[in-house]
């Protein structure tokens, strides 16, 4: 099959890195004449330009229009709209495969650079609902009919359900997955999302703080991925040809909106003065899903990787919940790639729609299944259960996923006994007292956030002697399955911390990191997907709860489950100072550990 292209200026723009679109961008992207994967049908492909005003400045959109062969005013088709992930564009791979894809299905495709991006105007605004889905809901307009791009084209091809109203729905991964939710909230036309990868709520993503209610108390900064993302964004304007001066900033940012690098450089100070804490913690939230997700209707199917450091699952478990509280149809999907890598072939059944493997994944037959029932409008569609998970330990490519009505409960507890064993009874804890204390540099190691993206070695997992304390069960009897986030109540004493926590600085607290590991019978440590949680601790003088980042991991037969409580990790910033800590065990008062266990 050919593809047909009117207007051709397409130009080559950044990489999605580290997959951050749709699909792993782990080949070139397709040529506009090359044949598409597991296509059904032909299309042409149309460059398209709008002239949008979006926060207070004039932005040009760079965009690609996939129109299915047949689809005309008398023979109209519903529409999938998608951008890129950060530093791509419309060109990438995993964008384009977009249009592509679902071109060839039938469905008008609209694919376009997001602002600051590819050949897109205006500076970076992190998704800000009142800027990027602004800018989005003109796109819209144009698929309704009631706007044209800037040499006239108009769209009287797309299904209505009203003057003005297209029957679209929206898809794409991280930065392209939370400009849905930004779109949705301003713009009610919209039909259906499917955000991948995405994020909840930047102020935690960047900076997280994993102390239950403890929202006000910033984080441990995630210095090397943000740092890694701003290095991306800040060299985006000088590589495109004839620059386009909305893209260049006036402060001390060159391509990102000031309040934006003003969170990046508090975050970068390593302090928190109380007169900077509010707005960092405001913006970053503000431009979140977490603001808006009560202004959301459309059906929305959330799609997070189980490999993902940045946004682990714990965010799509946040707009989970919220969107479903509220009463919007909501179902969830946790497979297994993410920002830190996941299986991405087609033989192990997971989705990669850069090779076309929609009809025959897991999560792509999902996702065809969702836009057939709220685009198709096929209300006999079964769009499958409210919650899936991949299993790494099954080899079956068919039976990697099982599938659930709920997300599973925290099920059994063990309990931080004083001589380092990992319990299953308070009877058995035995009394004592441990020490940790951190160094001036840091002295556990769970990742190199870029390793995938920068070529850069990754040693394993590490913790020094001296700097953490950890906990470990007897061999299991039989294997555990875990699946979602574990929780730990604390209580830990530190004098030095307690002197200067209520400085006024937010810095001057204690800082932890918690984290699970799997030991093998030869001893070996595994931490899985080398996730952590960091915690700024609200008050030493009180218990606290942390909640790990949700994983789903089998502990086999004859491994141990271990607790680990670290002062450092080198993937974020930690203690201000020494701050030796102890933790003191005894059966009526210790640490506990919750487990959302679906199999034992």
């Amino acid at each position: 099959m050919e593809v047909f292209v009117s207007r051709r200026s397409r130009v080559s723009g950044p990489r999605a890195c580290l997959a951050l679109a749709v699909g792993a961008a782990l080949t070139a992207p397709l040529a506009l004449t090359a044949p598409v994967a597991a296509a059904t049908g032909q299309y042409t492909v149309t460059a398209l330009k709008f002239t949008v005003q979006a926060g207070g400045r004039t932005c040009t959109v760079d965009a690609d229009l996939y129109r299915p062969a047949g689809v005309d005013r008398a023979h109209t088709a519903p529409a999938v709209l998608a951008t890129n992930g950060f530093g791509g564009s419309k060109s990438d791979g995993s964008t384009d495969a977009v249009g592509k894809a679902f071109a060839a299905r039938g469905y008008v495709g609209l694919v376009y650079s997001g602002l600051g991006f590819g050949r897109s105007g205006c500076l970076i605004s992190l998704d800000d609902p009142r800027i990027d889905g602004v800018a989005a809901s003109r796109l819209v307009d144009f698929l309704g009919g009631t706007r044209a791009d800037d040499d006239g084209t108009k769209a009287d091809f797309v299904t209505r359900d009203g003057r003005g109203d297209p029957r679209v729905g929206m898809i794409g991964g991280s930065y392209g997955g939370a400009v849905q939710l930004a779109t949705a909230a301003v713009d009610h036309r919209v039909d259906a999302l499917v955000p991948m990868i995405t994020w909840n709520d930047l102020s935690y993503s960047l900076d997280p703080n994993n102390a239950v209610g403890a929202r006000s108390v910033p984080g441990a900064f995630k210095w090397q991925w943000t740092n890694g993302f701003y290095l991306i964004g800040e060299g985006l304007p000088l590589t495109p040809a004839n620059l386009d001066p909305s893209r260049v900033g006036s402060g001390t940012c060159l391509h990102f909106v000031s309040d934006a690098c003003d969170t990046i450089r508090t975050l970068n100070s390593g302090s928190y003065p109380a007169a900077k804490t509010g707005p960092l913690l405001r913006y970053s939230r503000s431009v979140s899903p977490v603001s808006y997700l009560r202004k959301v209707k459309a059906p929305t199917l959330l799609v997070q990787g189980q490999a993902d450091s940045l946004f682990n699952l714990n965010e799509a478990t946040a707009t989970y919940k919220a969107l479903k509280s509220r009463g919007t149809t909501t179902k969830m999907i946790w497979q297994s790639w993410g920002h830190s890598g996941g299986r991405t072939d087609p033989a192990s059944g997971e989705l990669n729609l850069v090779q076309g493997n929609l009809e025959t994944s897991y999560v792509g037959k999902r996702i065809l299944a969702w836009f057939d029932r709220y685009l198709r409008r096929h209300k006999g569609v079964d769009t499958g259960p409210s919650f899936a998970y991949y299993r790494d330990w099954i080899t079956d490519p068919n039976g990697t996923y099982a599938t659930s009505s709920r997300l599973p409960a925290l099920s059994r507890r063990l309990y931080l006994s004083g001589d380092g064993k990992l319990v299953d009874n308070r009877r058995k804890v035995v009394r004592g007292s441990r020490e940790y204390v951190n160094g001036p540099l840091p002295t556990s190691h769970s990742e190199n956030s870029l390793a995938g993206m920068a070529g850069l070695p990754d040693p394993a997992p590490y913790d020094t002697e001296g700097t953490y304390l950890g906990w470990t069960t007897a061999p299991l009897t039989r294997s555990v399955d875990v699946v979602g986030a574990p929780r730990a109540t604390l209580k830990v004493v530190s004098p030095k911390t307690e002197q200067v926590q209520n400085s006024g600085d937010a810095a001057d607290k204690l800082v932890l990191f918690t984290k699970l590991y799997d030991v093998a019978p030869d001893g070996t440590q595994t931490l899985v997907h080398r996730l952590v949680a960091p915690v700024r601790v609200p008050d030493v003088t009180r218990s606290f709860t942390v909640s790990l980042p949700g994983i789903v991991h089998r502990y086999e037969a004859g491994h141990r489950l271990r607790f680990v409580v670290a002062a450092s990790d080198d993937a974020y910033f930690g203690n201000k100072g020494v701050k030796p800590v102890t933790i003191t065990s005894a059966p009526g008062n210790t640490g506990v550990l919750e487990l959302p266990v679906v199999r034992d």
